[in-house]
């Protein structure tokens, strides 16, 4: 174009309620263009047109002023496409400026919305960033009249990053930090996001594992400089309490997380296992009594001795717990770690120390004592387990005893035939034949077995007695009849003479299913049951501990007006995030991943809002517990496993036995409703 187009470009000049003519113009790939080389018959027809109303200004710079004004219009509206390289002319010039404009501006909102930007290459984006890049790629330096404010492009460093390319797919983000640093992942993930709701799902699921495992890493203890534990919470607006320290049966979950990551985090566990190994060995005294030789401690804290500078190691065994009670879960979950530490590792050098052998005979030897028992479960005191305060399952609790199986199968496989070894392993062959027929004959409850202790006889003697433990059928609650499905059954809470406890516990059940205590058809009863009363055991907040709560007079008579164990509430009837692996674990192994996957989805939509709580309150899990401290490590390491099998489940076999064929079957002479 002339001369007098260029200096038009930055003409002063105000043309207020100037009729303005409409010069023709050339579309040239989606975008306007003005021709340079105007006729004379245009230029005249402009000028009359325009001479009327502006005197003072030229033909060849009304027909301008239009052209520009009509060029950025143009522009605008197409999205900024690029014009055509072949077009040499002068105007080229001011669309230049206005792609360098554009290009700053660009620049300052893709950093604003760098996380949530589209990797869509249709997008007006994508298109401006290619228009970016040719234009400087070019040789020509865009160089801005004086007076205005813009931005000169002098590379593509100036406006992207260094691995931009062509290809608008492989834009530069930042990485999320709840996705990682893999910038090929993160694409990845937006990718599978577009597809549908199940991918965004997976997209919330990997994001929340972030989140746990880096909260999980922070609850890392340490005792001169190694990792043996985690605490129980951390929650910085309640009283520490004891949850400042390292408890056992706590510590599973994260033992668990810890090998089925890849790669595994063996370290931890094996110094968790040395450690409470170590405590073992010390005196253990409440008041002026001795406890047994072979018991674990319940927990234990690393204190800092400021006098001798020193580190040390402060354990307890029931003396400081709510009603002074020895764990007697805490045996039998340090059998079932090492089990697993095993079976990950495939190191069988730890289990065979003479320390470790030494530590499995103790814990056995004190439950295959010989004492004044008729039964083959194993007698205990209401606080002895996970239920650690008075909610009347003093007896012969369903979790105890699957948990005392498990224990006995896992220590058959890895104790050492020398010395009494030889023994003590043909002592629990018979205990594990014993127990196993003991529960699955007298724990079990279905629709059949219900209506078979309802038309119980009582005062039977001899052999021959159907109802031998004397219970009164009219003992039978009612909540039972309505809550029994024809299709399904379970373990009931405890059996001793005239007292059958209905109620249902999830981590009995579970366990009695990953250890093969249940039969493969009561396994799978099990599982039915949980479909069946999916409101009432699973709810809204994954899993019910216990079903139903007590409540009224019962609960003041059981529970001893235990304000915190109210109606559905913590151990009485509350919802346990931690639960979930159990459940996941007995769902995959009966086949049944569905299951575990749809507690899955409940959990994954409040528990990391809800700050990682303890447990829920409310009869469908609803409420956050009015006692709950805020991330407790395993409800967090629950969800990991959880995860983690359903990911892989093949990780299942770390915690799982399968069906010992050489344990005799009890022979049931009842027919079985599933």
């Amino acid at each position: 174009m002339s001369k007098t187009l260029r200096e038009l470009l930055h003409s002063e000049m105000e043309l207020e309620d100037t009729p303005k003519p409409e010069p023709e113009t050339e579309t040239v790939n989606g975008s306007s263009a003005v021709d340079g080389d105007l006729t004379e018959q245009e230029l005249k027809s402009a000028e009359e047109a325009f001479s009327c109303n502006c005197k003072d200004i030229s033909v060849d710079e009304a027909t301008a002023v239009d052209a520009l004004e009509e060029l950025q219009n143009e522009l605008t509206s197409m999205n900024l496409d690029t014009p055509d390289k072949s077009s040499t002319t002068t105007p080229e010039k001011p669309s230049a400026d206005f792609i360098t404009i554009e290009a700053s501006r660009f620049t300052e909102e893709s950093k604003e919305k760098e996380d949530s930007a589209s990797l869509d290459g249709e997008g007006s984006s994508g298109s401006l960033m290619k228009e970016i890049l040719e234009s400087s790629q070019s040789e020509e330096t865009v160089k801005p009249e004086k007076g205005k404010k813009t931005v000169r492009l002098q590379s593509s460093d100036s406006v992207l990053p260094d691995n931009v390319t062509l290809q608008p797919k492989a834009t530069a983000l930042k990485p999320c930090p709840s996705v990682g640093t893999n910038l090929e992942g993160f694409d990845a993930a937006l990718r599978s996001t577009v597809g549908g709701p199940q991918a965004n799902g997976e997209s919330g699921g990997a994001s929340m594992m972030e989140e746990a495992w880096e909260i999980l890493k922070k609850s890392y203890v340490y005792f001169k400089g190694k990792p043996v534990g985690t605490f129980a919470a951390m929650d910085p607006n309640a009283e520490a309490l004891n949850y400042n320290q390292v408890f056992v049966r706590d510590f599973v979950p994260t033992a668990l997380a810890c090998l089925m990551r890849i790669p595994p985090e063996t370290e931890i566990v094996k110094n968790f296992l040395l450690k409470t190994l170590h405590l073992q060995g010390w005196e253990k005294r409440i008041d002026n009594f001795t406890l047994g030789e072979g018991v674990m401690p319940a927990s234990f804290k690393v204190l800092f001795d400021s006098h001798q500078h020193k580190e040390t190691l402060v354990a307890d065994f029931g003396g400081s717990a709510i009603g002074r009670v020895a764990p007697v879960d805490s045996g039998f979950w340090w059998i079932i770690i090492l089990s697993s530490y095993t079976k990950c590792t495939r190191d069988y050098t730890l289990s065979e120390l003479p320390e470790v052998q030494r530590g499995m005979k103790l814990i056995l030897n004190l439950c295959l004592s010989d004492g004044f028992d008729t039964f083959p479960t194993l007698l205990c005191a209401d606080g002895c387990s996970m239920i650690d305060r008075r909610m009347g399952i003093y007896g012969y609790p369903i979790e105890i005893q699957a948990l005392f199986y498990f224990a006995l199968r896992c220590a058959r496989q890895m104790l050492k035939p020398e010395r009494d070894g030889k023994e003590l392993i043909e002592r629990i062959d018979k205990r594990i034949t014993a127990l196993s027929f003991h529960i699955q004959k007298y724990y079990w409850l279905d629709f059949t077995q219900l209506n078979n202790i309802y038309r119980y006889k009582t005062e039977e003697y001899s052999h021959t007695a159907v109802n031998k433990f004397n219970v009164i059928p009219d003992s039978i609650p009612d909540w039972v009849f309505d809550f029994m499905p024809l299709r399904g059954g379970f373990f009931i809470g405890n059996v001793s003479p005239a007292r059958m406890d209905f109620r249902w516990f999830l981590v009995g059940n579970c366990i009695a299913i990953l250890s093969s205590l249940a039969t493969p058809a009561q396994a799978t009863a099990i599982m039915d049951l949980i479909e069946e009363r999916w409101d009432d055991l699973i709810g809204e907040m994954p899993l019910k501990i216990s079903y139903p709560a007590l409540q009224g007079h019962e609960w003041r008579i059981v529970t001893g007006f235990d304000p915190k164990n109210t109606r559905w509430s913590y151990h009485n009837g509350g919802s346990w995030p931690v639960l979930l692996w159990l459940l996941t674990a007995a769902s995959i192994k009966i086949g049944r991943p569905q299951i575990a996957k749809r507690a899955i989805e409940l959990v994954e939509q409040r528990l990391s809002k809800d700050g990682w709580p303890e447990y829920y309150d409310g009869k469908t899990g609803r409420y956050v517990g009015k006692q709950a401290r805020k991330y407790q490590t395993w409800s967090i390491a629950g969800y990991l496993v959880a995860k983690l099998m359903v990911e892989n489940p093949s990780n299942l076999l770390m915690i799982s036995l399968e069906e010992d064929k050489k344990i005799s079957k009890p022979r049931l002479t009842r027919a079985a409703s599933f």
